[in-house]
């Protein structure tokens, strides 16, 4: 009998580094995550009354809740000057500080990469914006702002219906590049002693998202339209009905697969049929034979479906929504889904970073802290002992805890 293997104990790679964050919403918040889950320490330094994400209705609801875990929770007046003292020493121990701030306003306040360089050499200064520089650095920049200037929205929306897309995919994209360049930047501490400045910012970010409509167009010579409307590389690679009223999609993108839909859904015809011999002909032949498997699918319903395409080895996936995440059977299975408790005391289960390391899976170890929760742990860190933390907290320079 073999004997089982244990995968390797992988120590976090960023464990003993400290991270200040200043954040706010998701693009800064993400990248604090993302550095938090490698094992770094990450201290969200924010006003006494909280983030005013915490606060956020509606689509925002969910911000905090879920970019914010594995972190601690310093509730302080930075722009006081007793609450700034607090933030200086913090900084003069931290690895790296991330901020998402309005250009130019932490270089006001004598918190730009210039002031922290002096208070702090070997500091990592990750600096999230709208825009790297150039004529635009100064303008104020959202998601949806840059999905509309760098051509998503349009990409996304059928003609004349321009649509963001589903989530906030170019706030978490400019965050993890920000934790991608800051792990680079200590890396290159570790070789010079000195720290420095990290950008990444949003237009960039969905400006490379676009690189492939740049290249179809400089090949094509013309741009590709907006996706509902784009000629599919694919013959097969739509959304079925099934008799049930479900949806499918099915992508068949290979000699390969055709042969095997032709034989598992006993298409002889189709099978046999000169003008499918390949992908491209059946590309030609799509107007009539779109409908034509159309009318196969429609045969079965959605169970039935997806066991004959997995049968068949041809690519599926029903049309989900989100909340149908939470009970996937993968996703429970492989521990993709970690059980956290949100602030008021909500339990659910949210999705850990998507990789795994030798074995090692970045982990939950904490839960997205309540306001002020880690003032105490925090302060006594840098120094301060119960007298001085008292003093603070009597002089309103501190949340609650």
């Amino acid at each position: 009998m073999t004997p089982s293997v244990e995968p390797p104990l992988v120590e976090p790679p960023l464990k003993g580094i400290r991270v200040v964050e200043l954040t706010h919403t998701i693009l800064g918040p993400s990248c604090g995550m993302i550095l938090a889950d490698l094992g770094a320490e990450v201290i969200k330094v924010e006003p006494v009354d909280g983030d005013r994400t915490r606060k956020l209705r509606g689509f925002g609801a969910g911000f905090f809740g879920y970019f914010n875990r594995n972190k601690k929770s310093l509730a302080l007046d930075a722009d006081g000057p007793e609450g700034r003292k607090v933030l200086v020493r913090l900084l003069q121990s931290a690895d790296v500080m991330i901020e998402n701030f309005a250009p130019g306003s932490m270089s006001k306040r004598g918190l730009g990469p210039e002031h922290l360089e002096k208070i702090n050499p070997r500091l990592v200064y990750c600096a999230l914006k709208g825009f790297l520089p150039g004529p635009y650095e100064k303008r104020p920049a959202l998601d949806e702002v840059v999905q509309m200037m760098g051509g998503l929205a349009y990409m996304t929306g059928p003609t004349g219906r321009p649509l963001r897309a589903g989530t906030s995919v170019v706030d978490i994209m400019g965050g993890m590049f920000g934790a991608f360049g800051t792990v680079l930047a200590l890396k290159t501490r570790d070789r010079t002693g000195k720290g420095g400045l990290v950008e990444s910012a949003l237009f960039e970010s969905v400006v490379f998202m676009m690189g492939q409509h740049l290249a179809i167009t400089a090949m094509n010579g013309a741009p590709p339209p907006p996706m509902p409307e784009r000629v599919s590389s694919w013959a097969i690679y739509e959304i079925f009905n099934t008799s049930d009223g479900q949806q499918v999609f099915v992508g068949i993108t290979s000699d390969g697969q055709w042969k095997r839909f032709c034989e598992f859904f006993r298409q002889d015809a189709l099978a046999g049929d000169p003008r499918l011999a390949t992908n491209n002909q059946r590309i030609e032949a799509r107007p009539w034979l779109v409908p034509k498997v159309a009318e196969v699918f429609k045969t079965y319903t959605r169970e039935a479906l997806e066991q004959m395409c997995l049968e068949a080895d041809i690519s599926f996936a029903p049309v989900a929504r989100p909340q149908d995440l939470f009970d996937h059977p993968h996703l429970l299975a492989n521990g993709s889904l970690a059980p956290t408790t949100l602030p008021g005391g909500v339990k659910t289960r949210l999705p850990l970073l998507p990789f795994q390391m030798m074995g090692w899976r970045p982990p939950l170890v904490s839960d997205p802290p309540e306001i002020g929760q880690h003032n105490d742990q925090v302060l006594a860190g840098i120094g301060y002992d119960e007298a001085g933390i008292a003093a603070l907290q009597a002089a309103s320079v501190l949340g609650p805890r």
